[in-house]
């Protein structure tokens, strides 16, 4: 019989053995990091790791532009650290997929927030899904920064129309705003179009109501007519009776608010309802798979987006050809060049909190992070990346798009002028 000592010592071993076993369970069940999108991001300074979070839809139907999130940013984290950018850091990304939902992302933040490695976190893609996000990470003073939220108050607040108020300082975005992506669109409508009655749908979510409703008021301020309005639900792809009412309607021009899951859909069946007038919507749209959703009835439709295509700027050459180089399955989409500055902006931040510290990073180092943001200037792949004083973008260059024999053709980029 093993002496009370020998006794206490199993007990605790098997204790100690049952907590692990319940921790994997655990780790199991919930999906690690790595399962949910971590990534070896490749040596680099050694030394402190420094994680680089990214929320994004990495399955589901918004999953072509997740993808592209999460991989432009794990080739950021890669080149600084093949690089050497900070001097003894090794930077990681770890993605966690929001599903596209305010509910996911909210917790994803809490686990980026219970990470004390993660020191900045890139996304998310959709605007419903920051404002779930938004209070989390500024109560852990922890950055955050999107390459797509458009939705004008998560920086200047619910009443940004009138007196724009900024309400958390840990929130940045490297993609410029609705507040001039909806008007940008309306005077392209307008103006080059030649489109004078538009009927305007939207998916009733942040990015979408809001995307239109600052289309519908420039477009009026124009002198254009708004003979009818509609808000979809995005749970269903059946569109066939807000289509003969677009058909019923008159319109010579469709604006839809939302992404291209229901656009494309949406599009195809106002052609076949007998209106052959073209869907014009934003960023939301501006991806391959709206094209192949709508068929042949894409041709002629319009979408914004924001920046200058990242083909076309001497600045993004590099990111191109290291994108490939890289060879990720899924391509960088629209706002991988965003995505890439998004992760560079926190990697150039906490570059200025080691060197600031003696080339080490100080015990509040979040906060600090988050306070270096503000004055983060640098040439990136999207152009100049500055943040104005809501945390906005100071590039605020969009372009029109259309979609011309199954693939969308830049015709004009620019700015809203008001």
């Amino acid at each position: 019989m093993p002496g009370k000592g020998l006794i206490v010592r199993q007990r605790s071993l098997i204790a100690i053995t049952a907590a692990l076993a319940a921790g994997a369970l655990t780790l199991t069940a919930c999906g690690s990091r790595d399962d949910d999108g971590g990534s070896d991001s490749g040596n680099g300074g050694g030394g402190t790791t420094v994680v680089i979070g990214v929320d994004a839809p990495l399955t589901g139907d918004l999953s072509a532009l997740g993808l592209g999130i999460k991989n432009s940013a794990d080739l950021a984290a890669k080149t600084a650290n093949k690089n050497k950018t900070v001097e003894g850091v090794t930077f990681k990304v770890e993605a966690l997929d929001d599903q596209g939902q305010p509910s996911v992302g909210q917790q994803n933040a809490s686990s980026f927030v219970a990470n004390k490695d993660v020191l900045g976190v890139v996304g998310p893609l959709n605007s419903s899904v920051g404002e779930s996000m938004q209070k989390v990470f500024d109560t852990a003073k922890l950055v955050e920064v999107s390459p797509a939220n458009t939705g004008p108050s998560l920086t200047q607040g619910p009443d940004w129309r009138n007196k724009k108020v900024r309400q958390y300082k840990s929130y940045f975005r490297t993609a410029t705003t609705d507040a001039i992506q909806g008007p940008f669109a309306a005077q392209y409508v307008y103006n080059d179009a030649k489109k004078k009655k538009v009927f305007v749908i939207d998916d009733k979510k942040t990015y979408g109501a809001g995307l239109a409703g600052t289309f519908t008021d420039e477009f009026k301020k124009l002198g254009g007519q708004v003979v009818g309005t509609e808000h979809i639900n995005p749970d269903t792809k059946d569109f066939s009776s807000v289509a003969t009412k677009v058909k019923n309607s008159g319109a010579d021009v469709v604006y839809y608010g939302g992404e291209y899951p229901q656009a494309g859909p949406l599009s195809k069946q106002i052609k076949e309802a007998g209106a052959k007038i073209p869907l014009v919507g934003g960023d939301g749209i501006k991806d391959d798979t709206f094209i192949k959703l709508a068929g042949a009835a894409a041709n002629g439709d319009l979408a914004t987006s924001v920046g200058a295509p990242v083909e076309e700027l001497p600045s993004a050459k590099k990111f191109v050809a290291d994108y490939k180089t890289e060879g990720y399955k899924e391509d960088y989409a629209a706002y991988g060049g965003y995505s890439y500055d998004s992760a560079w902006a926190i990697i150039e931040a906490v570059k200025k909190v080691v060197e600031d510290n003696g080339g080490k990073l100080p015990d509040d180092a979040r906060a600090k992070v988050t306070e270096a943001m503000q004055n983060v200037s640098f040439d990136g792949v999207t152009g100049k990346v500055s943040f104005d004083e809501f945390g906005d973008a100071t590039n605020k260059q969009l372009t029109v798009y259309s979609v011309e024999n199954g693939a969308f053709n830049d015709v004009k980029s620019g700015t809203y002028t008001g």
